[in-house]
């Protein structure tokens, strides 16, 4: 479960922005963009948060997981389509000439921090 790693990882990223910006109230919620070719299970990342954020300045935070859509684009009819699998084929004229756009993120969106 590679979910762990990224929890330590997203805790550590969460303590440098919060001391870059000097706040010393705690963390109360985090958004966080999970695409869905990412290989992130957004069940393992809360499993893996309520199993790592005790005794650290997430713990007791709220963490909201948003899901960005993919787009397939075809360069031969320039069709544009939302998917939420992978394709090899366009949707509209079933070329092999397609791009997929966005659904690989991982992005901390926002970190909400409660008033000092």
């Amino acid at each position: 479960m590679h979910e762990v790693s990224l929890v330590e990882m997203l805790i550590q990223q969460v303590g440098s922005e919060v001391d870059r910006c000097g706040h010393t109230g705690r963390v109360v919620r985090l958004e966080l963009a999970v695409g869905p070719f990412s290989g992130v299970h957004g069940d393992s990342l809360r499993f893996a948060f309520e199993l790592l954020s005790p005794g650290t300045l997430v713990e007791g935070a709220e963490m909201e997981i948003t899901k960005p859509r993919a787009i397939c684009r075809c360069g031969v009819c320039d069709a544009q389509a939302e998917i939420d699998e992978p394709v090899v084929r366009c949707p509209e004229c079933h070329a092999e000439n397609i791009v997929i756009e966005g659904g690989r993120e991982l992005i901390l969106q926002s970190i909400e921090l409660e008033d000092d």
